[in-house]
Formats: structure tokens, C-alpha cells, sequence
């Protein structure tokens, strides 16, 4: 048998349809279970074994996949889920990924129309947060590798000659708040600039990074001989949600000729409800821009995208003139340029069919409602916290993202807390530090989470707690 697929399709056919049903019947019914239990090492086991030489029938590996996969998921569909900022996902977005993989097109380029569904949503991304339509961009994986190539493209628009030469001595240096996320220093140590490179701004009591300290450091480094090139915004900080000064720390790049990069990952869609759209003034004015419809997009994992203003820079840092990619004026090779001119990788799968079925089926507004819900829960458990003097609330709740903690348990007694609140299968928040405590830490980000889950949770922390 020289080929892959099946002789006779009935049975397959009939898997499938089975599958289906499966999937939805376990959507319909979200919340019910647990939202996240231990996997046995039973379980564990099943993945050790020796490379397979002869196949398996799909009946049994889908019996293998709901008994040894599926009952020990992450967790994050369920309106219980909490932890770190992570999505919930869609029953579109399933069907779109059912209908991507069944095209299996590779969207690093060419004339396809996986490519122009790619521009659409970049398009859709850069009207959302206000940047020019005509913004480059591309999906990638998520904003780690979003904000990296932001920096990257930043880098070799102060200096193009990097390309080539390598960063060798640089004196190239960045700005962001002490609390933006760990992928920003990360990606100044890939791009060869060194983690030392990024200086990490102090912030106020609203946990925004403070934009005069940020001049004032960005006037001591030049003095000091150094190339200040960019200054990175957050808008949503991993820890408590805060928001930077957007429109101070762009007029500050403006003045600076530095280049002015948001991580949006998950605040960015607060540009999507009317309520919470100001909080984010300043966005607008971004050279480049990281976000992830998979989380407060609700699109399934894993979809990353990253915008930048200028086209030309942007194909600058990345684009490349190859024999075996050589573009056509017309045929399957022509429709230049292609996603692989605007980001690392040349192999890539149609993310974008997933984004454009989430935005087009529920629309803008019904998105912003959702964004707007969220942060209405997230609300919610402030108050409730704030009305009790068992709890204390650790941080200003600026979107959806709620830090707090019990009043009289020290460090190890909320790591051990947490822990249990997360085999009891009740609710899944995360843990984080705010003044040097640790807290809990509830991102409230997906759709399915409603006051009721709120009271679970609270009230199987008392039980736990025993308060």
C-alpha cells in the first residue's frame, strides 16, 4: 500500500462523527467536572513505551486519548479555571481547527488563500487597537515570540547593519517596567543584546511603569555613552493587570527617537469594549505591537500575532532573497510578500482561519461585551474580598486580574492553599508576588467564568482554610 489513507472510508467516517458528538456533548456540559485533577502514574505510564513499529486502529487510539488524555487536561475550558491568562476557547474555534487541518497548508507564503485570510485578520487586529490598517504583521505562536520580534525589528531599525555584523559591542538599550513580562528580557538575551541591555524602570502605586523615572534614566544612559533604541509599554502586566502610561512613554519615544513597542498580550482586546477602551489611550501610537487571540481573544492555542507600522522596516529585520523562495510575478509562487518576510519561521500553519472564524462569528461588539463581563467578574471579586477582613486586597484590580490573599496565612500556608483549591477540582487560580507576598491570583479571562464560580471558589478557600 503506497499511500496513507484508508482502503474504505466507512469506518472512519462513522469515528469521526462520534468524535464530534463527544467534543460537544463535553462543551455543552463545561463546569460540570473537575477543572483540573492529577494524572496517575498509571496514566503517565501509557506514554512511556518503545517507538511503535506497527499501527494501531483510531477506535482504540481514541479510546486511549479519553481515557488517559482527555480526563487529565489543563484545564483552562472550564469556567473554574483561573490561573496565569489563558483562554477558554470557542466551539467555532474547534470547527476551524477541524477545517484547517483538513487543508494542511503551509503559510509561510505564497499565493493562497490562507494568506489573504492572514492579512484580513491582521488588518482586523490593527483597526481594533487603532493602528493603521495597512500595519504589517503576522501570526506566530504567542508574545513571547511576538514581543521578540518586535525587539528584533526595533533593533535593526536603529541599526541595520546588525543584520550582517552581529551586535558585536552594542551600546543598544531598552526600557520597560519592572513588571512586564519575562519574555521582554528574554528576548533581548536572543536577540544578542543581553538581558543587561533592557533596564527595568521602578513603577507607582498603580504598578504603571513611572515615565519620569524613565526619562530621567534614559538621560543618564545617553550620558553615559549608550544608545537608548526602544521603550516597551505593557498594557494588562502579567502580575495584577496594570496598564502603563501609554501616552506618556509614547511622547517619551518621541522625543527619545526610540521605538515605542507594546506587549498587549491579553489588555490589548480591552480596546474592544467601550468601557475600558481609554485605559489603553496611547496604544494607538505604537511602532510595534504583541497580542495573543488566544487568550482574552478566546481563539484556541495557539495564535500570537504581531503588528508593526512600518512595513519596510519590519521586512527589514526579517525578509530574505533565496533561490529555492524566489517570488513569481505570477503562479503559486507570487502574492509577495509573504509572512516568512515579516517574522523567523517559513514553516507555518493556518492559524489565521481560526482567528477570522472567531472575530467574523461573534463580531467586535459581542467580543467587547465579553471583555467588558470579564472585568465586571473580576470586580465582583474585589468586592467580595474587600468587604472581608479574612481576605485583603494586594493590588489595584485595573482590568481582570485580581491578586489577593488571606489576612493571617503567611507565604507557605497560600502556596499550600492553592495547591489544594487545585485538587479539589473546584478552581484553578495561580499564584504570584506583590510587595515580596505571595498571593492568589485570579485572571479572570474566560468567558465561562460567572459570579457563581467566584462563590465556588470562596467558599472552598474558607473550607480549606478553615476560616
Amino acid at each position: 500500500m503506497s499511500g496513507l489513507d484508508p482502503k474504505d472510508w466507512t469506518a472512519l467516517r462513522a469515528l469521526s462523527h462520534r468524535m464530534l458528538d463527544d467534543v460537544f456533548d463535553r462543551a455543552e456540559h463545561m463546569g460540570e467536572g473537575p477543572v483540573w485533577q492529577p494524572m496517575p502514574q498509571e496514566a503517565r505510564d501509557a506514554f512511556r513505551h518503545d517507538l511503535p513499529q506497527e499501527g494501531e486502529a483510531a477506535e482504540l487510539l481514541y479510546s486511549r486519548f479519553l481515557g488517559q488524555i482527555r480526563p487529565y487536561s489543563n484545564g483552562n475550558t472550564h469556567p473554574g479555571f483561573m490561573g496565569w491568562v489563558q483562554g477558554a476557547g470557542t466551539p467555532i474555534g474547534i470547527l476551524a481547527e477541524l477545517l484547517a487541518a483538513s487543508l494542511n497548508d503551509n503559510c509561510g507564503g505564497r499565493d493562497h488563500a490562507a494568506i489573504e485570510v492572514e492579512r484580513q485578520v491582521i488588518r482586523w487586529a490593527a483597526e481594533m487597537v487603532g493602528m493603521p490598517v495597512d500595519s504589517s504583521g503576522c501570526l506566530v505562536t504567542g508574545s513571547s515570540l511576538a514581543n521578540f520580534i518586535g525587539i528584533i525589528t526595533a533593533s535593526r531599525a536603529a541599526d541595520p547593519g546588525l543584520r550582517a555584523g552581529g551586535v558585536g559591542q552594542s551600546k543598544l538599550i531598552g526600557y520597560a517596567a519592572e513588571t512586564a513580562h519575562g519574555c521582554v528580557s528574554r528576548a533581548f538575551d536572543l536577540a544578542g543584546l543581553g538581558s543587561d541591555a533592557l533596564r527595568l524602570i521602578p513603577v507607582d502605586e498603580l504598578y504603571r511603569m513611572d515615565s519620569a523615572a524613565l526619562a530621567a534614566r534614559i538621560r543618564q544612559d545617553r550620558q553615559a555613552g549608550y544608545a537608548p533604541f526602544i521603550i516597551v509599554g505593557t498594557a494588562g502586566s502579567v502580575d495584577c493587570g496594570a496598564v502603563d502610561p501609554l501616552d506618556e512613554l509614547a511622547a517619551i519615544a518621541r522625543a527619545e527617537k526610540c521605538w515605542f513597542h507594546v506587549d498587549g498580550a491579553f489588555g490589548a482586546f480591552a480596546r474592544l469594549s467601550p468601557e475600558h477602551a481609554i485605559m489603553l489611550d496611547g496604544i494607538e501610537q505604537a511602532d510595534s505591537l504583541a497580542l495573543d487571540f488566544h487568550k482574552w481573544g478566546q481563539v484556541p492555542y495557539d495564535a500570537g500575532c504581531v503588528l508593526v507600522r512600518d512595513r519596510a522596516l519590519h521586512a527589514q529585520a526579517f525578509a530574505q532573497s533565496l533561490s529555492y523562495l524566489t517570488r513569481a510575478d505570477r503562479g503559486l509562487a507570487g502574492n509577495a510578500p509573504w509572512p516568512c518576510d515579516f517574522g523567523p519561521d517559513l514553516s507555518r500553519g493556518f492559524r489565521a482561519l481560526k482567528v477570522w472564524m472567531t472575530i467574523a462569528h461573534y463580531g467586535a461588539r459581542r467580543l467587547g461585551e465579553m471583555v467588558a463581563e470579564c472585568c465586571a467578574v473580576a470586580r465582583y471579586l474585589a468586592e467580595r474580598v474587600e468587604a472581608d477582613a479574612r481576605y485583603l486586597l494586594m493590588a489595584p484590580v485595573a482590568l481582570n486580574i485580581v491578586c489577593f490573599t488571606l489576612a493571617d496565612r503567611d507565604d507557605a500556608a497560600i502556596d499550600e492553599l492553592v495547591k489544594d483549591l487545585h485538587e479539589s477540582g473546584v478552581a484553578a487560580p495561580s499564584t504570584t508576588r506583590i510587595e515580596g507576598r505571595m498571593v492568589i491570583r485570579a485572571a479572570i479571562v474566560n468567558h465561562r467564568t460567572t459570579r457563581k464560580t467566584i462563590d465556588a471558589m470562596l467558599s472552598k478557600i474558607e473550607r480549606l482554610a478553615c476560616i
